[in-house]
């Protein structure tokens, strides 16, 4: 009988035994804590539409408590901006951060299931580095995910993938994520 406390996830267990040696060895890191590792995954889902129809937020909180496998924030404006008929405390979106067991199970999720489910798929953009090692990446369809039951889809959500690091440089950061087997286009 396998218990909850034994399990670890996959990519876990290979940063553990194969990455962190492949990044070491690549890099030339003279100390175990200089590699670098995965800090946390952000989800976030911006809802323009949740200005007319509110329920369109709670939704969205409901699909990304799904696809994230824990409990999603729906995120609220700070300012009423009369010209978008925004008024202040106004849900707009909704975000969840990842860390530790569960950031590792997702990213082990978008790359092998979710990726390749993705329509006319050629990779992901290897660009989209921040400059410090941080990678963000948008999906424009959150039905790739299997936790979505197509049935019940009310709306085609898009949402944005921050996955932070704590590589100095965007070199290391695309070198690490491709130890992840992340499939870059470039």
């Amino acid at each position: 009988m396998l218990d909850a406390s034994d399990y670890t996830p996959r990519l876990k267990t290979e940063y553990a035994t194969k990455i962190r040696a492949a990044m070491k060895e690549e890099f030339g890191y003279k100390n175990d804590m200089m590699i670098p590792r995965l800090d946390k995954i952000v989800l976030n889902m911006g809802i323009g539409e949740a200005v007319k129809d509110t329920k369109k937020a709670k939704h969205a909180q409901e699909a990304l408590t799904l696809i994230s496998g824990q409990q999603a924030v729906i995120t609220k404006a700070k300012n009423s901006i009369a010209t978008f008929r925004v008024r202040e405390d106004m849900p707009l979106g909704t975000k969840v951060t990842l860390r530790g067991d569960r950031m590792y199970e997702f990213l082990d999720r978008l790359i092998t299931i979710a990726m390749p489910r993705i329509r006319d798929f050629r990779g992901v953009s290897g660009k989209s580095f921040d400059g410090r090692g941080n990678y963000a990446m948008g999906l424009k369809e959150h039905i790739v995910f299997p936790e979505i039951d197509f049935d019940k889809v009310v709306d085609m959500l898009g949402m944005d993938i921050i996955i932070c690091t704590t590589a100095n440089t965007d070199a290391e950061a695309k070198a690490l994520l491709k130890n992840f087997n992340m499939p870059f286009n470039s």
